[in-house]
């Protein structure tokens, strides 16, 4: 499949910033989408990308996403979804309506993008889905249940959707980021370097899944660093 342009959804500065900085490298017309798209034009300045605006959790304004994306540059080949939210603490402490927003972004939000991008890609015949999950997508933290049901969820819908759109000729794939993602907050001490995730290094595993074969398909992928105990 050639690949030509990219929609990334929860666009930050960490891993979806490389992904964005690798994928415009490789020629690809890259759009991003973020609540707040004021804090991406650096990034869009320097991939030569577009920025949306879009809150996830509604329906309404991710199905408008894709439609100006698609008057923009078309459907595009790469749709990846990296947006997820938390709500910290004991269960008995938990505002429910924390809860609610997290699995939301995280599950729900997911399911939304996806849903839109499979129409366009199945009426197709191609393209690429990629969903980002964490440790929390296989292992459920003390004090960190509402993410772990929303990641679990959004693990459970790639499983679903592979299966589904793969014979349809949608690759779909899950990567399960099992350590903590280097950045100006988080850095390796001289003592222990390579012990966080490199976005950049991330986001080549998620190319390389983007531009396998149909014949060998990779539905989920886990990254850690090598230090990291799993």
């Amino acid at each position: 499949m050639d690949l030509k342009s990219a929609l990334i959804v929860g666009v930050g500065p960490g891993l979806s910033a490389s992904l964005a900085r690798l994928f415009a490298k490789h020629g690809l017309q890259v759009a991003m989408a973020s609540r707040n798209p004021d804090k991406l034009a650096k990034l869009a300045e320097e991939t030569a990308g577009v920025t949306f605006a879009c809150e996830t959790t509604e329906p309404e304004e991710v199905a408008a996403l894709f439609d100006v994306v698609v008057a923009t540059q078309g459907v595009p080949d790469i749709v990846v979804y990296n947006a997820s939210a938390r709500a910290r603490g004991p269960v008995t402490d938990l505002d429910p309506t924390e809860v609610a927003r997290a699995i939301a972004v995280s599950g729900y939000g997911g399911f939304l993008v996806a849903q839109q991008a499979a129409r366009l890609m199945v009426a197709r015949g191609s393209g690429v889905i990629l969903l980002t999950g964490a440790s929390a997508s296989v292992k459920g933290y003390p004090n960190s249940s509402a993410f772990a049901m929303g990641k679990f969820a959004l693990r459970g819908l790639a499983q679903s959707l592979a299966r589904e759109l793969a014979p349809k000729g949608v690759h779909v794939a899950h990567f399960i980021i099992d350590g903590g993602i280097r950045s100006a907050h988080r850095s390796d001490s001289n003592e222990n370097p390579d012990s966080t995730l490199d976005p950049d290094a991330i986001a080549e595993s998620y190319w390389h899944v983007a531009n396998q074969t149909r014949s060998a398909w990779t539905w989920e992928v886990e990254l850690r660093p090598w230090v990291e105990k799993f």
